[in-house]
C-alpha cells in the first residue's frame, strides 16, 4: 500500500501535466489501453487460477473504477493536486456509508463522528462560503464515491478472480468507456459542467507527450495491481491508514508543478480528512 500510494501520487503529477496538453478523458483512454496490453501480456505469462464466476459484478469493478477515474483526472487537472487526492481519499467514509445501507452493518457512535470529522475537513476544502467553491470539488468527491465502490466490490470478488483479472476488468471498461464516449461526443450537447466527459479526441503531436502517457500507463497499472493486492489482504486497518501517505507525496509533487501551497483552511480539512479515515479504517 506504501509504494502504491508513492506510486499514486507520481502518476497524479504526470496526470496533471499531461491535462495541460489533452482531455482528462484521454489521459484516461491511453492509460488504460496501454494497462490493457501490459495485464493481458502477465495472464498469457502466467494464466489466473481462480475460477471466477460472477462476471457481472467483474464488469461493475470496472465500471464505477473508471467513473472514480475520470472525475479524479478532471479533477487533478482543475484544482491543487493535494485538494484533488485528498477529496479522493473521502472512499473510506462512503464504504462505510455504502456498508450500513447495502450490507445492514451497524454504525456505532464513534463511526458517527468518524464520518462528521471527515466531511467537515471536505467543507474546509472545499470553501463553501468563500469564492473558490465550485463544481470541481463536488465532482472530487463524487470520484470517492465511486472509488469506494469499487474498493467495495474487490472484496465481493477476490476470492474468485485472481486479481490481475479484477485489474483487467478496470482497464478494458476503462479503455471501452471513453471510446465510446469520443464517439458519441460530435452528437452530445451537454452543460458546461459535463463536458470533460464528451470531448474531440486528438492525436497527440509531441514524443514527449507520448513518453509521459507511457510512464503513466505502466506506473499506474503497477499502482493498481498493488492496491488490488493490499485491499485483498486480511488486515485492512493498516492498509486504510497507510493509504493517506499519498496525500503529503501529492502536495509535495504539486508544488513542484507549481500548485500554490495549502493554505490553512485546507490544511486543517486535510488533516480531518485523514484523522476521520483513519478512525474509520481501524473501525
Amino acid at each position: 500500500m506504501l509504494a502504491s500510494a508513492l506510486i499514486s501520487a507520481l502518476n497524479g503529477a504526470l496526470t496533471k501535466m499531461l491535462t495541460q496538453d489533452m482531455p482528462a478523458l484521454e489521459v484516461v483512454f491511453f492509460r488504460n489501453i496501454i494497462g490493457l496490453f501490459i495485464i493481458l501480456y502477465a495472464l498469457k505469462h502466467t494464466p489466473p487460477k481462480l475460477t471466477g464466476g460472477k462476471f457481472h459484478l467483474l464488469f461493475t469493478r470496472g465500471f464505477f473504477g473508471f467513473m472514480a477515474m475520470i472525475l479524479f483526472f478532471y479533477t487533478i487537472g482543475t484544482i491543487p493536486l493535494g485538494e484533488a487526492i485528498t477529496l479522493n481519499k473521502t472512499s473510506p467514509f462512503f464504504v462505510t456509508i455504502l456498508a450500513f445501507f447495502l450490507l445492514k452493518e451497524q454504525l456505532r457512535l464513534r463511526t458517527l463522528v468518524a464520518l462528521v470529522i471527515g466531511f467537515s475537513g471536505v467543507v474546509l476544502i472545499a470553501k463553501p462560503f468563500g469564492m473558490e467553491f465550485s463544481s470541481i470539488h463536488i465532482l472530487g468527491v463524487l470520484g470517492g464515491f465511486f472509488a469506494a465502490a469499487a474498493y467495495t466490490t474487490i472484496k465481493k470478488i477476490k476470492d474468485i478472480y485472481d486479481s490481475r483479472v479484477i485489474v483487467l476488468s478496470f482497464v478494458g471498461v476503462g479503455t471501452l468507456m471513453p471510446a465510446l464516449l469520443f464517439m458519441l461526443a460530435p452528437f452530445v450537447h451537454v452543460d458546461e459542467s459535463l463536458a470533460f466527459l464528451f470531448p474531440e479526441f486528438f492525436v497527440p503531436q509531441t514524443l514527449f507527450v507520448w513518453f509521459l502517457i507511457g510512464v503513466m500507463a505502466l506506473i499506474s497499472t503497477l499502482s493498481q495491481w498493488l492496491l488490488t493486492k493490499a485491499y485483498s489482504a486480511k488486515n485492512l486497518s493498516i492498509v486504510g491508514v497507510i493509504s493517506y501517505t499519498n496525500i503529503p507525496f501529492a502536495i509535495g509533487f504539486g508544488y513542484l508543478l507549481g500548485d500554490a501551497f495549502p493554505d490553512r483552511l485546507t490544511f486543517v480539512g486535510i488533516t480531518l480528512i485523514v484523522i476521520g479515515g483513519v478512525l474509520v479504517s481501524r473501525k
